[in-house]
């Protein structure tokens, strides 16, 4: 029995700003398309393209795709002339890493829209008649993605602190996991169906290599939604995120706190205010570096940073209004917040593990 690869991007689609009759060009395509995935490109590219050159729209993203095998490499990109649906299947089914690249060429574009049946084969060669109909192409897709079920394991004490495929070293109570095709740092969340729990875990290792097997879990992130004595689970569904740097993570935060406990609380003592308490913890194991002051004053500027990626999901104002921010914020980053009217915010924020909590800050005058 085949098990398919689940993946779900668990943002929007976004919609860019073309007349529905004007068509898609292949420019304007496969960026809409490589947004969606929120994967960054983090290094200089040299041109893979005779006609898309270094300061033209798009050129970091198209040549990086070209390196990487999402895009054919050719002599010419065509930038400007229309998408064909079939080419947009294809990076469609690439930038999803529903298997290895080497097994979504062109040619394999039959039995590929034969399982995921994107568009008509027929149709192949018929232009995108518009960003509504690409879209539209796209969340068909996810949705196909959100049905499959699979299979997953978890690695543990045999392989505690050795090398992952990526460089790093495994540490079996990280939530991490292994998984064939997903790029490094992805962010997945992984549901047991059986039991509806799930855990967030980062891409840094390669595998499994058991047929039928979609990911091997870190032995952390398995006891999270299972108990060891399980060893596989056959009712899994996965939700990849996106990068860890950048992954806009969508829904309700699955855990929240909503008292700040004294242990949370700890006691620091700047020149200004002696007796001014934080709220320092999103987890035992999270921790920022300074924290949400209990109180303070309007005009003044909270500044929020770790040593692990966390992410405010919404601030609610005095007024109550809540404002969702899906903001991730990494380790070389801070967020800043300058309350500007007296009362009470509320800061939900999460970890890149699925754990979140809200935050409780009075601001006077």
């Amino acid at each position: 029995m085949r098990i398919r690869v689940t993946i779900v991007i668990a943002f929007l689609f976004p919609v860019m700003a073309w007349a529905a009759d004007t068509g898609v060009t292949r420019r304007d395509g496969f960026l809409l398309i490589w947004e969606s995935i929120h994967r960054p490109v983090t290094e200089q590219w040299y041109p893979e393209f005779e006609d898309v050159l270094e300061g033209d729209r798009g050129f970091t993203e198209i040549s990086y795709a070209a390196d990487r095998g999402i895009l054919d490499i050719e002599t010419y990109f065509r930038p400007d002339a229309p998408l064909t649906k079939g080419d947009a299947a294809l990076w469609l089914l690439r930038t999803r890493n529903v298997a290895d690249l080497e097994g979504m060429e062109s040619s394999d574009l039959p039995d590929l829209l034969a399982w995921y049946p994107i568009i008509a084969l027929a149709d192949r060669e018929d232009p995108v008649a518009g960003p509504e109909q690409l879209t539209a192409f796209a969340q068909s897709f996810d949705g196909m993605l959100r049905n499959e079920i699979h299979e997953v394991s978890f690695y543990a004490e045999d392989f505690h602190g050795t090398g992952t495929a990526f460089g790093e070293t495994f540490d079996m109570n990280a939530f991490t996991a292994a998984h064939r095709t997903f790029p490094y740092n992805t962010l997945v969340r992984v549901t047991n169906l059986n039991t509806d729990e799930s855990v967030v875990v980062r891409i840094n290792d390669r595998g499994p290599y058991v047929e039928g097997r979609s990911m091997d879990l870190s032995l952390a992130a398995f006891e999270a939604i299972a108990e060891r004595s399980n060893g596989v689970l056959r009712n899994v569904r996965l939700e990849r995120l996106g990068d860890a740097s950048l992954v806009d993570q969508s829904g309700e935060p699955s855990t929240i706190n909503r008292e700040s406990s004294t242990e949370d609380q700890e006691q620091i003592e700047p020149e200004t205010d002696p007796n001014m308490r934080y709220q320092r913890r999103i987890t035992r194991d999270v921790r920022f570096h300074r924290g949400i002051p209990l109180r303070m004053r309007v005009g003044q500027q909270l500044v929020l940073g770790s040593t692990r990626f966390f992410v405010i999901h919404s601030v609610t104002y005095p007024d109550g209004f809540a404002e969702r921010r899906q903001q991730w914020i990494d380790p070389e980053e801070r967020f800043t917040f300058t309350p500007v009217s007296i009362g009470e915010y509320r800061f939900f924020i999460g970890t890149g593990f699925g754990q979140s909590r809200e935050f409780t800050m009075r601001v006077e005058g």
